[in-house]
């Protein structure tokens, strides 16, 4: 079944000419020229992932970032991933997008061929796990008050479900796999085969703190994933 991508960019040239090329690549594309009409188109078909530009004529691409994610968690589904598209590559831009929610984001301008090893990656993260778990490879994993379900692709503390993208879940599962072991930034990038890490980009560390914010008790003062100074990170092996 063809895989299905939504684009929502107001510059109908640029938008033309992606949708096409994602098109020989082998997508089925949809493009809506402003928020209003990418959410409405949302709802029509959900797509398995959402191109998002940053600057639309009627609201902020955040704003549309934050009400696809609360449509998701309303509906208790995971929701598409997000590749959002950040005008001259803000740092704060991409920081914020990524914090409330977005699974990659790419600079604008950009050579089609790298968003679509963009899209590859993200997709790509999600069908290996759902293959894996369909040959019964994937377990809970306990830690503590912490439970990671890789077949469910969900986490919950005491509980309670924590709220997590696509990607935000497959970094978990990776640090968790290695408990007690020190990763790089690098090490842990690889392990869940997404994107190289590109000059001084400290995106992993933004995705560890909404991590943090999720799955402890204190983020200001954490005890499930620690930070291993001028190395990586490490997920505990004990806990409470």
């Amino acid at each position: 079944m063809t895989q299905q991508l939504l684009m929502i960019e107001d510059d109908n040239r640029l938008a033309a000419m992606v949708s096409e090329y994602l098109r020989q690549a082998g997508y089925g594309v949809t493009h809506a020229a402003d928020g209003a009409s990418g959410l409405a188109a949302l709802d029509a078909a959900p797509p398995e992932l959402v191109i998002l530009d940053l600057m639309l004529p009627d609201m902020d691409g955040l704003e549309v970032c934050r009400r696809i994610k609360a449509q998701a968690g309303a509906s208790g589904r995971s929701g598409p991933a997000i590749l959002m598209l950040t005008a001259k590559g803000d740092p704060m831009d991409r920081i914020v997008g990524l914090e409330i929610g977005a699974d990659d984001y790419l600079p604008k301008p950009f050579e089609p061929r790298e968003l679509l090893a963009r899209i590859r990656a993200v997709l790509r993260r999600s069908a290996e796990v759902a293959s894996a778990g369909s040959a019964g490879a994937h377990k809970v994993l306990r830690f503590g008050s912490l439970e990671i379900d890789r077949d469910a692709r969900s986490v919950t503390v005491s509980g309670a479900v924590c709220e997590l993208t696509s990607y935000q879940f497959d970094l978990l599962v990776a640090l968790s796999e290695r408990a007690g072991r020190v990763l790089s930034r690098d090490q842990i990038m690889e392990a869940v085969r997404g994107r190289e890490l590109e000059a001084f980009d400290r995106s992993i560390d933004v995705h560890m703190g909404r991590i943090r914010n999720a799955i402890e008790l204190d983020p200001k003062d954490p005890k499930r994933i620690l930070t291993v100074r001028g190395v990586g990170y490490v997920f505990a092996k004990q806990q409470d």
